[in-house]
């Protein structure tokens, strides 16, 4: 494919005086570039210094290459070099000299073979005259010759490149890169991109009453839409269709540069990048020159200035102050310049946050309502009301060994009225509103990328289309040329991809990585318990008595906090080791190495942030055993019980303390503070120390500027935070109401802070096609589907609300909750306990004590069965496995019902399409008919013609001839 495309731009060279002369001798021109800026003028001048355009002030940069080149020993710069490797390229383009399309087809064949000599040969010459202290190393040199080809080859893909080796940033050289109108025509054609046509329609809207609704709303709330000017009003579209060069005359080139704006050029150059192969060795495109270090980076260039009052409006500007800023938080985003300025795949990322954000105000409202509830009936709650009692004198066993003497319930009575405020019946309503708030979710989402899709004019963008840019990694491609050239000493055999026994060693190692990663996780978990349990025993032993009295507290407060301080280092941690196993796989293309990297950091990120969470809700309290049959660990730790409120409220602290953590630490400080700290670094590396005195006194250009901001590492950490969040929110939101609430106020300034480091600390990223989010939907309603099934376990076994409901129904009396405390208490005798284990203070209360009390459903050790599982207990079972399996069908059904209800296109976008392909039939019916007409024309013009010196040679001819004429005409 590239050498036919490279045949098209041989044979589609550019006329005049550009074709006369050869590229690197205009480049070498434009090294007397302060001659030429006398010829500008002072618009083209201003325009070329900014360093957005060439030095002639008319050609765009769109696309930069960098490069930096050591100096060797000695005192001479290796920029001489350079020079010298710039003569004789320009020495070689004189010897080809210019030829016709003919000419370069003949000598094609030719030019290959002499390729790898010419290479050579120039090598030698050009280590011949470099002196001593001039030439490069080895590497150094390797290098310079690689970007020699590379850059040969870009200028025969019909690309204009301009060297600047006289820049301010000492050791760093740019090599900028300009596509002309030719080549962006050829490039759209291949890429098969839509752009608009001269035809415009008007988008017409329905007159029914939800439009006439949604019209009225819309009116309200045009004071939180953006200040954005667009290009045509929002009743008029292009009809759009894939560009054709056959075609040029049915499309909108009227305004050029927003026909390819600097979006879909720089594009346009990454992809002749990306699939521009060397002959060198190991040169398989950029990606492969930039592992190797031949380039050290390859970016476009941000529109201009944004904080400059005297600055050119430009789109990036407006995106500063009408996107990425704190002051318009309440306002909508512009998602469609967002996404002319950044491409669709970006562009969708913030369209998702956005509704994603917009969704959480109506949980928010439901949650806050529901922890409202709870703090009005906090005093109405008959078994907190028990516990607190100050006549209730029940005696708890210990909760430790040897240290710990025996309790008061009644001191548990903070603990039981927090608990109340997330365990009590509004809990259960709220999970099944979070479970079809998900699906709304969902669904919404789908009809909002189609209205998407249609106003970007994505609803032909097919993967067939897609699978046109994605060519083959260079580290795949290199691994296959490995394997090849393996092979090849064998047998002559052409091997053209990796087979599964090839990957066989690295999914191997990816199985074994990811279990021993998932391991670690747990044996952290493990150590937290042991720190729990061991720190619990020391505190009791404290001669303090406030100490003694918040113990609890203390332990689970420090418990939680160095979970959070082990789950960001881990976060880290296996961000890297996915990297690095995904990498170790070497997928073919990007985005099989994206979904595989997406997939693995979902599984290490999410086990590291919910495994601690897991246990608390699951598994802590159910481990323990009986007073006297304790379980233990080491033969010397026991357990960990729950307190008398439940677990859910350790469940809610551990949630709470992870969850803002994890926001304000790592989504924001080092979204922040690192991108900043990256930046220092690079002008503490590039020599300039004091750099912002450096910029006052000489103002670096665009594409330097540029150079010091951080590169654009994709999407996946930004999805990746906000999945990690949509499980806290959904996932445990029965012990936790007020996730919403603290989303939605994360992800206000989320949003904000992510457009503000795309706008000013990141580069530019390469706009990228694409008609969905991708794999992150199928995750979201991966996530979705469990957290159903989360939260009815949660509800069932973590809450006290199915032993309540048990209780009331079942065994109370009067069909009320008194009694129930004691009801959940069984009796222990203290003559039981195993010898070492008794406290060590029994008359801790001024008198000996016989029978203490411990939460479970247990026979009294006066029964036949003695401390044997009771007859409740298995009721209660029943019930919650009962519960688990009517909730998870119930709520399963409804999110299946709203599935079906609400269409994924909708009605009005389903129209428009209809509408637009009967528009293109017409529009292309009448350019064939418009061609008919004029081959109509001409054949009855010719016919004509012939038909009059028909009867003039007529008049001439003999009275045999005329009656032959006659004879045809009445035939």
């Amino acid at each position: 494919m590239t050498e036919n495309v490279e045949d098209q731009v041989n044979f589609s060279q550019t006329s005049g005086s550009e074709q006369q002369t050869p590229h690197f001798l205009r480049d070498v021109i434009f090294h007397g570039k302060f001659k030429r800026l006398k010829a500008l003028t002072p618009e083209e001048n201003t325009r070329s210094q900014h360093g957005l355009f060439f030095q002639d002030g008319q050609r765009r940069v769109d696309y930069v290459l960098t490069y930096s080149v050591k100096k060797s020993s000695g005192s001479h710069s290796t920029r001489q070099s350079v020079h010298l490797l710039t003569e004789n390229v320009v020495a070689r383009s004189f010897r080809h000299g210019p030829q016709s399309g003919g000419e370069k087809l003949r000598a094609k064949q030719t030019q290959r073979t002499k390729d790898s000599s010419s290479v050579h040969s120039s090598r030698v010459i050009d280590m011949e005259l470099g002196c001593s202290g001039e030439i490069f190393n080895g590497q150094e040199d390797q290098k310079a010759f690689r970007r020699e080809e590379f850059e040969g080859k870009l200028r025969d893909m019909g690309l204009e490149l301009e060297k600047d080796e006289d820049g301010k940033i000492p050791g760093v050289y740019f090599v900028k890169i300009h596509a002309p109108w030719n080549v962006l025509c050829r490039e759209a054609e291949f890429m098969k991109l839509k752009m608009p046509t001269k035809k415009v329609y008007e988008v017409k809207q329905s007159n029914s009453i939800v439009e006439k609704i949604s019209t009225l709303i819309s009116k309200i709330l045009e004071p939180l839409h953006p200040h954005v000017e667009e290009h045509q009003p929002k009743n008029i579209k292009h009809l759009s269709h894939t560009f054709s060069r056959e075609k040029q005359h049915l499309f909108d080139l009227s305004d050029k540069d927003y026909f390819f704006d600097s979006k879909t050029r720089s594009s346009i150059v990454f992809e002749i990048l990306k699939r521009t192969k060397c002959k060198a060795k190991y040169s398989m495109g950029i990606t492969s020159l930039l592992g190797s270090g031949v380039y050290t980076a390859a970016y476009p260039l941000h529109d201009g200035e944004i904080d400059e009052e005297s600055a050119d409006p430009n789109d990036r500007k407006l995106l500063y102050e009408e996107w990425a800023n704190y002051s318009v938080f309440y306002k909508y985003q512009p998602i469609g310049l967002v996404r002319k300025y950044f491409g669709e795949k970006i562009g969708l990322y913030f369209a998702w946050l956005g509704l994603y954000t917009q969704m959480l105000i109506p949980a928010s409202l439901v949650g806050v309502i529901v922890f409202l509830y709870g703090c009005a009936t906090v005093d109405d709650n008959i078994p907190s009301m028990e516990i607190c009692h100050p006549r209730n004198n029940i005696t708890m066993c210990p909760l430790c060994d040897r240290v710990c003497s025996y309790w008061k319930l009644s001191t548990a009575c903070g603990t039981a009225r927090a608990s109340h405020l997330f365990d009590n019946p509004a809990t259960v309503f709220f999970s099944i509103f979070m479970a079809l708030w998900a699906a709304m979710f969902m669904e919404h989402w789908k009809r909002r990328q189609m209205r998407l899709n249609y106003e970007w004019d994505l609803t032909g963008f097919e993967d067939e289309e897609e699978a046109l840019k994605d060519h083959p990694r260079a580290e795949y491609e290199f691994k296959v040329m490995q394997k090849s050239l393996r092979k090849r000493q064998k047998s002559q055999d052409k091997i053209e991809k990796l087979t599964f026994q090839d990957r066989l060693p690295a999914y191997m190692t990816n199985i074994v990585m990811m279990l021993l990663m998932i391991g670690v996780t747990f044996a952290i978990v493990f150590g937290v318990i042991l720190y729990r349990i061991s720190t619990k025993a020391a505190l009791h032993m404290s001669s303090s008595l406030i100490t003694r009295n918040h113990v609890q507290l203390t332990v689970k407060t420090t418990a939680a906090i160095i979970n959070l301080v082990v789950i960001l280092i881990l976060d880290e941690v296996y961000g890297a080791v996915a990297r690095w196993l995904t990498v170790l796989e070497a997928p073919k293309t990007d985005k099989s190495f994206e979904e595989r990297l997406i997939f693995k950091t979902f599984i290490l990120k999410f086990v590291n942030a919910f495994s601690p969470i897991i246990y608390i809700a699951f598994f802590r309290g159910r481990l323990v055993g009986r007073p006297g049959s304790y379980l233990y660990v080491f033969d010397s730790y026991r357990m960990e019980e729950c307190a008398h409120g439940g677990c859910l409220m350790e469940l809610c602290i551990q949630l709470s303390i992870t969850m803002l953590g994890k926001q304000l630490i790592q989504n924001n400080l080092f979204e922040i503070g690192i991108p900043k700290l990256k930046k220092l670094i690079r002008y503490i590396r590039s020599k300039q120390g004091a750099f912002q005195e450096e910029e006052r006194q000489k103002k670096l250009t665009r594409y330097e500027t540029d150079h010091f901001l951080e590169p654009f590492g994709g999407l996946t950490p930004e999805y990746m935070e906000m999945i990690i969040q949509f499980g806290f929110v959904t996932l445990f939101v029965a012990s936790f109401p007020l996730a919403p609430l603290f989303a939605l106020l994360n992800n206000i300034i989320e949003i904000r802070l992510d457009a503000k480091k795309f706008v000013t600390e990141l580069r530019r990223p390469v706009a990228a096609r694409a008609k969905d989010i991708g794999i992150w939907y199928n995750i979201l309603r991966g996530v979705a589907k469990v957290a159903v099934i989360i939260n009815a376990f949660v509800i069932s076994f973590t809450s006290d609300f199915i032993p309540r409901m048990v209780y009331q129904y079942m065994y109370s009396p009067d069909g009320s909750m008194h009694g129930f405390v004691n009801h959940t208490l069984s009796y222990f005798n203290v003559s039981h306990f195993q010898d070492g284990k008794e406290p060590m203070d029994p008359s801790h209360f001024g008198y000996p004590v016989v029978i203490c009390r411990y939460k479970d459903y247990r026979e009294p050790p006066w029964s036949n069965t003695p401390y044997e599982l009771s007859k409740e207990f298995w009721a209660v079972l029943a019930v919650r496995l009962a519960f688990v399996i009517v909730f998870q069908n119930v709520v399963m059904l409804m999110n299946d019902i709203v599935d079906w209800l609400i269409p994924d296109i909708p009605k009005d976008i389903s129209l428009q399409i209809h509408k637009e392909k009967i528009l293109l039939v017409e529009l292309f019916m009448k350019e064939e008919q418009g061609k008919s007409y004029i081959i109509d024309s001409s054949t009855s013009a010719d016919g004509k013609e012939n038909c009059s010196k028909h009867n003039n040679n007529s008049k001439v001819a003999p009275p045999r001839s005329r009656r032959h004429t006659n004879s045809t005409k009445s035939f």
